[in-house]
C-alpha cells in the first residue's frame, strides 16, 4: 500500500489552551495510539490534504524529527461542524507482525451484460470494505468484476475473498447489483397503459356496433 510522509512534532502541553494556540497557528493536534503510550504531536493542516481529501487508501509515516518515526493508519478524525476544518486526529501504529482493520476502496472491473445489454443500472451499494490485515497485506484497492452480472443479479462481498486479508462484513453483504432502470420501468407501465386505454376504445367502438345494430333492427 502507498504511504504519505507527515512530518510533526511533540507536543509538550495537551491542555485546551495549549491545543486552541495550535490551531489559531494553522497545526491539527493528533494522538498516535498502539504503542505503550499515546504520542501527542502536531502539525500542519495542509499535510493532511493528500492524506484525507482523496478517495484512496494511504498508511502514514509519522515524522516527528530527530529520527523519530512511526508507521500508521488514520484511526478518526474530528471536523468543525461548521467551518468543516480538521480539529483532530487519531492515529494507531503499525507493527509488521499486528494486524489492523482499515477501510478499503471499491474498484469496478470489466462490464455488466445487464447494463449494456439489458437496460439496467449499476447500483454501487458498498464504495469502500474494511478489511483486516498484516499491514504488508493491506491493499490499495479491492477490484470487483462485475463482468458477469445480468440484469437483477448481484456480487456479494463472498465473491472477492482474498487469502491475503478478510473482509469484516457478513457473507450478505451486497457490493453492487444491476437495477432495472426507472426508464425501463416508466416504460413497460406506459406501454401498459397505452395497450389499455386502447382495448377500452375497442370495446367501446364494439358495444356502439352492436347497439346501433340493435337499434336498426
Amino acid at each position: 500500500m502507498k504511504s504519505i510522509t507527515i512530518n510533526g512534532s511533540k507536543r509538550e502541553s495537551v491542555g485546551k489552551v495549549a491545543t486552541k494556540a495550535l490551531r489559531n497557528a494553522g497545526q491539527v493536534p493528533c494522538v498516535l495510539y498502539g504503542g505503550e503510550t499515546p504520542v501527542h504531536f502536531a502539525a500542519d493542516e495542509r499535510a493532511f490534504a493528500k492524506l484525507i481529501y482523496t478517495p484512496n487508501a494511504h498508511t502514514v509515516v509519522i515524522d516527528l524529527g530527530d529520527n523519530v518515526t512511526f508507521n500508521a493508519i488514520l484511526q478518526d478524525i474530528q471536523f468543525h461542524p461548521v467551518s468543516d476544518k480538521i480539529l483532530h486526529i487519531d492515529f494507531y501504529q503499525l507493527y509488521d507482525d499486528k494486524e489492523v482493520s482499515m477501510d478499503i476502496p471499491v474498484v469496478i472491473k470489466g462490464a455488466a451484460p445487464g447494463v449494456l445489454n439489458s437496460g439496467g443500472v449499476l447500483s454501487r451499494n458498498k464504495r469502500k470494505l474494511r478489511v483486516r490485515a498484516l499491514p504488508s497485506n493491506l491493499p490499495d484497492t479491492i477490484e470487483a468484476d462485475i463482468s458477469g452480472l445480468e440484469l437483477g443479479n448481484k456480487l456479494y462481498v463472498t465473491a472477492l475473498e482474498n487469502e491475503a486479508f478478510k473482509f469484516l462484513h457478513p457473507d450478505n453483504t451486497v457490493v453492487c447489483q444491476v437495477r432495472t432502470s426507472r426508464t425501463s420501468i416508466k416504460s413497460v407501465v406506459t406501454d401498459a397503459n397505452i395497450e389499455g386505454a386502447e382495448g377500452a376504445e375497442g370495446a367501446e367502438e364494439n358495444d356502439s356496433t352492436e347497439e346501433n345494430a340493435s337499434a336498426e333492427e
